[in-house]
């Protein structure tokens, strides 16, 4: 397994401008990058004609990450190629199956199962409900086969986002590549570091990934109650304390707002609030997020049983509100848990999609650090 990292920016253009020459028998080539550069295309279309056998996935970010940098205005790409495995994509819309469950049954489906070893899956953040996605993937595939993946986002703006597809820029699409061959390994680790603080609120009220009430009381006016005057900028301001859900079938999960209906008072977020659950408010402190990265690149090595060849990162934006000037150190930690060879590219997400652990199903997360990790034997 070999692969070729290149960057684009706005203003200055390729950092090294792609060519076929770099890189024998590219089969995959991965692309997170800010929404106005790939709303452009243009740099898109180059990797395109660059590398036209080759299937491409990608996606718009709030934040990219190339090696041990993270920046709002690039495009990061990767251009992989495998001594003896191979890769096999599809993308559907959530427009063409009615919704985001059925779109990923019907995507799930178009994978023959046959010597597949994992699916990485990417979804429109904003349009779709990102625990659908990972419902119906789960219910077409059997659980030998590990799911993980993540939610285009658009910055802390919450506007719009894309899904990349070879070369195709679409919205309210999900879109995934199955991972071929008994010499493939892959590596995934998942955790947090967040901490929950004052009381539990039973979820009164909601339908799907949106919530009404909390306590039989609005959960805008509750959330405005706790956040004071940062409640004029949700759902940006949202990321900075997002709730954990607590069911009687599952570990707490993290979910973070995505929209607000000030007419409703109520808050969509990025995966599923069940009714009868409890919600509890959480916060961060700097360093435990840091060391939750850390932890998250010990479980991927523990999975895989070596450093990898290549990781996709795959982080929350709501991590990066917290971190600011620290966000890179997060970054580095995961650097520091594999050798110098390895190859690290990535993006901040509005949601996350790994198993808690190693031979379970996979799910919906807010919040973590999520890492996917390839190499062959």
């Amino acid at each position: 397994m070999e692969f070729v990292q290149y960057c684009w920016k706005n203003d200055d253009g390729w950092q090294k401008k792609p060519d076929s020459a770099d890189l024998a028998g590219a089969a995959l080539v991965l692309v997170f990058g800010a929404t106005v550069v790939v709303e452009e295309q243009s740099c898109i279309e180059e990797l395109s004609q660059a590398f036209p056998e080759a299937l491409m996935l990608g996606c718009t970010t709030g934040g990219e990450i190339a090696d041990t940098t993270v920046s709002d205005d690039r495009l990061v790409a990767v251009v992989i190629s495998f001594a003896s495995s191979r890769v096999q994509g599809y993308a559907v819309s959530i427009h063409e199956h009615g919704n985001s469950e059925a779109a990923a049954k019907a995507l799930a489906a178009k994978f023959p199962q046959d010597g597949l070893r994992h699916l990485f899956v990417l979804a429109d953040g904003i349009l779709t409900n990102g625990s659908e996605v990972v419902r119906g993937l789960n219910a077409v595939l059997p659980d030998t086969i590990p799911l993980t993946g993540g939610l285009a986002g658009d910055g802390m703006r919450f506007s719009r986002a894309y899904v990349v597809f070879n070369g195709a820029v679409q919205q309210s699409a999900i879109a995934a590549v199955g991972f071929y061959g008994e010499k493939l390994r892959v590596g995934y680790g998942s955790c947090g570091g967040w901490r929950p603080f004052g009381p539990q609120w039973m979820i009164t009220s909601s339908v799907g990934n949106t919530m009404y009430e909390v306590d039989g009381r609005s959960v805008l006016d509750f959330y405005k109650q706790y956040l004071g005057s940062e409640a004029e900028k949700l759902p940006g301001s949202g990321l900075l304390f997002p709730l954990s859900i607590i069911t009687d079938e599952e570990e707490a999960v993290v979910r973070t707002i995505k929209s607000v209906d000030e007419k409703e008072k109520s808050l969509s977020f990025s995966g599923d609030v069940p009714v009868g659950s409890y919600a509890q408010l959480m916060r961060a402190v700097p360093d435990e997020l840091i060391d939750g990265a850390a932890e998250a690149a010990e479980i991927t090595k523990k999975g895989l049983g070596k450093s990898p060849t290549l990781c996709i990162l795959i982080s929350c934006v709501g991590r990066r509100a917290v971190l600011q000037q620290l966000t890179e150190e997060e970054i580095e930690i995961v650097r520091d848990g594999f050798n110098a060879a390895t190859g690290i590219i990535g993006f901040y997400s509005i949601g996350e999609i790994a198993p808690f652990q190693e031979g379970q199903r996979a799910i919906l997360h807010n919040q973590t650090m999520t890492i996917t990790a390839l190499t062959e034997v």
